[in-house]
């Protein structure tokens, strides 16, 4: 029965059940049985279920904190909580809304299956509203893609596009109507960034306002310093590269239980790629003001993305110089699992230091492999499964590891991003000399040429805060979720690195990035 509901009932006393499983089974239920909590929240991970049935009373990890640890996990998924006497703290997780339910042992099968009924049509009955709520906003949508938006209502309608996307997993046909409006917006998004982005530069001398975002290399200076100077204890910085707001709310579900969040947004530079986007996070500077203070950095061949960021951490001294800030700095840049799982085991290390700036370069590794590795890309054939992918590794890892452990001390940790991805699905012919850059989302060269409706053409570095690379050197960077390939066996190429996960260019998935602040609950 593939399409049977998947109960998951954790008691130490199961066996004892075994009729009850048997009950449910034969009524069309996939049940699946643990003894304890631990198990309970393994299980959670590796798989989804529709009801959860949880003993209050278990030895080791009892039944409110494996509650609090699937809420981590899967915070939509019900919860039944059976105990051994109403007790009014049960009584308040209920009215809380951390449990659905609750049943007072002896437990009969027909209470149960009642049980489970009521909650699986309320299930069902809040995925049809959340499609009829999507549906019903769909026209306003399309009305405010027609208005002009500002970059805070941009931000605000990817907020609100995202969370549809979060909600409206298992509905196919609403999910059709919201990839096609979701392709729609970054379609006029494009067209948004082109006209405005250069007044942004043009206007860089004065703070964020509503005429313009926040940029990327103002990340530092206008969340981590402020929270340096308040000296409520020490900063950690971590910059996750290539990670999207949809990833980032799969982490923010874990990390909920031990921090309290403030989320915040900015907007990526263009291009949106490492060697432009990290550097002017760590350096405080656009790339036309690093190459003038640090030519060395822009020496360095385009095609060798990590030799272009080996300065940050001297970027980062620098900027505290320039900024008078006198405080002790550690810098770790984490590639590979080793290096993360050392690193894990001394976090608290981080704490003896006033900033602790930690670049962790996994997800954009994840990026790539799925366009590199057949294997991966079976694995993340969609944007839902590629979340999901990223949230099974953030589940077994040792950042999170690390932001646990994190949790139990006074420091204050800033998560952030250089640059998002997007699923590059339409191809576009360009023409280039043999001195074009590679990327498959942005280049730069002399006299390129492309459809001009799939690019933003930067004539004038400069106007973009962009180092001119040389006389008569202009950038194109893509829009939507279109991928730049050359005439030169053209169809080769464009099945190649047709969906795949890329970015440099112009769209919301790039742009518009997570900042999040989080203190320790503890």
């Amino acid at each position: 029965m593939p399409d049977a509901p998947r109960i998951l009932w954790a008691d130490d006393e199961i066996d004892l059940l075994r009729p009850h499983l048997i009950f449910l089974e034969n009524r069309g239920y996939r049940v699946t049985s643990v003894t304890n909590g631990a198990d309970a929240v393994e299980q959670v991970k590796a798989q989804p279920f529709e009801v959860i049935l949880l003993d209050e009373q278990m030895p080791g990890m009892d039944g409110l904190e494996t509650l609090s640890k699937i809420k981590g996990v899967r915070p939509e998924v019900p919860v039944v909580m059976v105990t051994k006497s109403e007790e009014e703290r049960l009584m308040e997780e209920a009215l809380g809304g951390q449990i659905s339910d609750y049943l007072t042992k002896p437990v009969n099968p027909s209470q149960i299956l009642l049980t489970c009924k009521r909650l699986l049509e309320r299930q069902r009955l809040r995925q049809e509203s959340l499609s009829q709520q999507y549906l019903q906003s769909f026209n306003r949508i399309a009305q405010r893609l027609h208005e002009p938006l500002t970059h805070e209502e941009w931000v605000d309608l990817y907020v609100e596009l995202v969370g549809y996307d979060l909600e409206l997993e298992g509905d196919e046909g609403a999910r059709q109507i919201l990839n096609d409006q979701f392709r729609d917006a970054n379609r006029v998004f494009g067209d948004f960034v082109e006209q405005e982005y250069a007044d942004w530069i043009a206007d860089i001398d004065r703070p964020p306002d509503e005429a313009r975002p926040v940029l990327s290399h103002e990340v530092i200076p206008r969340f981590v310093l402020p929270e340096l100077k308040r000296g409520a204890g020490p900063v950690v910085f971590f910059v996750i590269d290539c990670m999207r707001y949809d990833q980032w709310l799969a982490f923010d579900r874990l990390l909920r239980p031990l921090y309290n969040i403030e989320l915040d947004f900015y907007y990526g530079i263009l291009p949106t790629a490492t060697p432009y986007s990290r550097n002017a996070i760590f350096s405080g500077l656009l790339p036309r003001d690093m190459t003038e203070r640090f030519p060395k950095v822009w020496q360095m061949a385009e095609e060798d993305e990590h030799s272009r960021n080996q300065y940050e951490e001297a970027l980062l001294h620098d900027l505290l110089g320039r900024r008078k800030v006198d405080a002790s700095i550690r810098y770790d840049k984490l590639i590979a699992t080793e290096d993360g799982r050392t690193f894990a085991q001394q976090v608290r290390n981080l704490t003896q230091h006033d900033l602790a700036a930690v670049v962790v370069n996994f997800v954009d590794i994840l990026a790539h492999s799925r366009s590199d590795s057949d294997v991966i890309k079976e694995l993340a054939p969609d944007e839902q499964a590629y979340r999901a992918l990223t949230r099974t590794w953030f589940e077994h890892s040792w950042l999170y590891d690390a932001l646990e452990d994190l949790a139990k001390t006074d420091a204050t940790v800033i998560v952030t991003t250089d640059h998002g991805a997007i699923r590059s699905l339409r191809s576009t012919k360009v023409i280039g000399d043999r001195e074009t850059s590679t990327a498959l989302r942005y280049k730069y060269g002399r006299n390129l040429q492309c459809d001009e409706q799939d690019a933003i053409f930067v004539r004038d570095p400069e106007t973009f805060g962009l180092p001119p690379h040389g006389m008569n050197t202009n950038y194109i960077l893509a829009k939507e979720d279109y991928y730049f390939v050359y005439p030169t066996n053209f169809h080769y190429y464009e099945n190649l690195y047709r969906d795949t996960m890329q970015h440099g260019g112009a769209s919301l998935q790039e742009m518009i990035l997570p900042i999040a602040t989080m203190r320790p609950k503890r």
